[in-house]
């Protein structure tokens, strides 16, 4: 299909620079499908009452690490040109894969620095050598340090990735260390947030509790190529980015059990719902899943495992607001964006919320 299909104005005052307080005030889209599509105006603390008892809401459980890095290329001379590297897929113990700008700055065998500016001594710093050189500013960093000691060394160097359309308009600070964060985090390895569980608070969780709507966990660990524009003129020609999922055998037969008691699967976030795709098999069920994922869900694909989506507004001519037109209907979904700008939806990671119910083709 053409990119072009997928484009739409988003004025700047609708990007979110900030969540609401309290998450669950976030503002909710619902939109169902038809002919005239189904708008409802809600917030998603409403959530309780737009689902059934049996259903099942499926969070990624992923967690933000510190992985922007920034530093210098040293051992060539002078002068030592400025680094920043973005993890996104964690290949072992030592290496890692990343974004890096300027990327022509670097070449296979070079070490980078990052932290600390001083040459005294090493404390607060952090080397790697580029392993690997790919296309699109891609690395493979080796990095000095393994395992837990790495991870420790990350946290203490790197900073919380925020979105770039966040991060160009003010800079990360202290608030961000939680806010970018969702009460399920707690599986160490994303670049990025799954955003849709930013909404969700104990509060909220208690009342679908006790309305008997469900929960489960899966994990798939969010990369910076979320973030990257689809170059592409037609979507057969872009290249998705791997990144790493795990769902257990045990969380794959109780979703089975729900579907077979005639629950409903709720997927939270476009990450849940790719990553229960990846797990579907044909008949619809879901198997249990430990490996990397690239799926690239756009109109024409048939949804095996989710029933229902809440997501946030994404960007336009990205590969998310692709995967929602598939869901829905690329022209549903034209109408329902439309009708959160001229009604002051607020857009992108720390944005507002849509509940989505499949279009006829989902």
């Amino acid at each position: 299909m053409r990119v072009d299909l997928f484009d739409f104005e988003l004025p700047q005052d609708r990007i979110a620079l900030r969540p609401v307080e309290p998450r669950d005030a976030a503002r909710l889209l619902v939109v169902r499908p038809g002919d005239t599509p189904d708008l409802d105006d809600r917030i998603v603390g409403d959530l309780p009452d737009l689902l059934r008892p049996g259903d099942v809401l499926v969070f990624n459980d992923t967690k933000v690490i510190a992985a922007r890095l920034r530093g210098r290329r040293i051992g060539r001379g002078e002068p030592e040109p400025k680094i920043e590297a973005t993890l996104h897929m964690r290949l072992d113990g030592s290496r890692w894969k990343a974004f890096v700008k300027p990327a022509k700055r670097l070449q296979p065998d070079d070490t980078i620095r990052f932290g600390g500016e001083g040459r005294v001594c090493l404390l607060g710093m952090l080397d790697a050598i580029v392993e690997d050189k790919g296309e699109g500013g891609e690395v493979t960093l080796a990095f000095s340090f393994h395992g837990p000691v790495l991870d420790e060394a990350i946290s203490q160097v790197g900073e919380m990735p925020l979105p770039p359309y966040i991060a160009a308009r003010r800079p990360t600070d202290d608030r961000d260390q939680s806010d970018y964060q969702t009460m399920f985090a707690r599986e160490e390895g994303a670049v990025a947030a799954p955003t849709a569980g930013l909404h969700f608070t104990p509060a909220l969780m208690t009342t679908l509790e006790d309305r008997g709507v469900g929960t489960a966990l899966v994990t798939l660990h969010v990369g910076a190529g979320t973030f990257l524009p689809v170059k592409a003129d037609v979507t057969e020609e872009h290249r998705m980015h791997s990144e790493l999922g795990h769902v257990t055998s045990e969380t794959a037969d109780r979703l089975n059990r729900v579907r077979a008691e005639g629950g409903r699967i709720v997927a939270v976030g476009t990450t849940s719902l790719r990553l229960l795709e990846s797990a579907a098999r044909d008949d619809g069920t879901i198997g249990p899943f430990a490996d990397a994922t690239d799926i690239f869900i756009t109109p024409g694909y048939r949804f095996k495992a989710v029933d229902i989506l809440l997501t946030n507004f994404h960007l336009p001519r990205s590969t998310l607001f692709m995967l929602v037109s598939a869901f829905s209907g690329l022209e549903t979904m034209r109408r329902a964006y439309t009708h959160a700008i001229e009604s002051g939806y607020r857009f992108y990671s720390y944005g507002d919320a849509c509940l989505l119910y499949p279009g006829e083709t989902a």
